[in-house]
């Protein structure tokens, strides 16, 4: 809570994303789909303030950006409407309802701690449920004390750490089913990236009603939570969703998708490699991974996606410390630190190969923990187990 805390002493310094959630909940209040119109439509003029619309002398400083036309927004992408999936939408709105007047930033960030340790508390509960108190505030305290929770989920106060906590509360759960089919499914409609819990998620399930109960769970919660925007805005609940993921191939520059593969192969076969790499690994979680121990295979196939990806955001990786937090693998902790290094470096270091290089060091550690990790379970194989 301390920690958690502490973040809420600044405004955020290293992400814009918070004033479309603030933008996006303000339009929801006045009855109108945040899917609907971009922030720069005049259809919008009469709820922009000076706050997320400074004008004249108050449009300097970092984050601002101005419009073709000469407006100027602290929301990033103002041409466009909204990415974000419904239940993130909801959020957005329920801290709009509950924001004083005039307070900004602060509501969001408020939001952001809340849910940071709201995780940990889960994951308190989850660690001594699986009947293992000792260790559960230990690895509890991998998500509670890493510097990306603070920064990211509570000073940037990313939304994906709502789809954190449905996540882990969704792993924690006794057994595959529709509760945790439908805890998955809110998650993944908080942010796309929890649906690579999936095969975690069905670690070790062989019958197919267990298995059916869950996807259809999942996807009951998603096409429920889209439902009344749908009603609303028809196809274009999607948003700037789909330029959004044509635009992360990555930008020209110094940052590409599936940096690492590329390092090895030519470009038109990193694709479809990494498209082979991660369903083979979601089939080998799903067929050979612990039932006793889900968020195992979720970890292993997230973290792999990460790793192949190579993102230049690092709260895409909140998800990563998660599962960290529920696994106890704390090896893969280098993967949010690789994505912050990126993040942070990239633009004081151009020219420099940094992503291969972070990300590169993040699979070797990863790589080199799993191999430590084997020896003990080796050598009591080729010895025995002491009595």
């Amino acid at each position: 809570a301390a920690v958690a805390a502490a973040a809420l002493a600044a405004p955020p310094r290293t992400s814009t994303d918070m004033y479309r959630y603030a933008w996006d909940g303000r339009v929801q209040s006045a009855g109108i789909s945040p899917y609907a119109h971009p922030p720069a439509a005049p259809q919008l003029a009469r709820l922009r303030d000076g706050w997320l619309f400074p004008s004249g002398a108050a449009c300097t400083g970092w984050g601002l950006t101005r419009t073709s036309d000469g407006l100027c927004t602290r929301i990033n992408r103002p041409t466009v409407p909204t990415i974000y999936p419904p239940v993130a939408e909801g959020w957005f709105a329920a801290v709009h309802l509950l924001s004083p007047p005039g307070s900004r930033h602060k509501p969001l960030q408020t939001g952001g701690a809340v849910l940071a340790f709201g995780t940990t508390v889960a994951l308190l509960a989850v660690g001594r449920r699986r009947g293992d108190p000792h260790r559960a505030p230990v690895r509890a305290a991998l998500w509670g004390w890493c510097p990306a929770v603070p920064f990211e989920a509570v000073d940037n106060a990313h939304v994906d750490t709502l789809g954190v906590l449905f996540t882990v509360l969704a792993l924690g759960t006794a057994t595959a089913g529709a509760r945790r089919g439908a805890l998955l499914g809110a998650a993944v409609a908080v942010k796309l990236l929890p649906v690579l819990a999936l095969p975690g998620a069905l670690s070790g399930q062989r019958g197919p009603a267990r298995i059916a109960r869950t996807v259809a769970a999942l996807l009951a919660v998603v096409a429920l939570s889209y439902l009344p925007y749908v009603i609303a805005s028809g196809a274009g609940v999607l948003g700037y969703l789909p330029g959004y993921l044509q635009e992360e191939g990555y930008q020209p520059g110094d940052v590409h998708r599936f940096a690492l593969l590329r390092l090895l192969l030519p470009d038109a076969a990193a694709e479809a490699t990494a498209v082979l790499l991660l369903v083979g690994t979601a089939g080998y979680v799903w067929w050979r991974g612990d039932p006793l121990r889900p968020w195992r295979g979720a970890l292993l196939l997230t973290g792999v996606a990460l790793l192949l990806m190579s993102p230049g955001y690092p709260w895409y990786a909140l998800l990563v410390v998660g599962l960290v937090a529920l696994d106890g693998r704390w090896e893969w902790l280098t993967v949010p630190l690789a994505g912050t290094v990126l993040y942070l470096g990239g633009r004081l270091l151009p020219g420099v190969p940094l992503q291969a290089w972070t990300y590169g060091t993040a699979a070797v550690c990863v790589a080199v923990g799993a191999g430590l990790r084997a020896l003990p379970a080796r050598r009591r194989k080729r010895y025995g187990a002491h009595p």
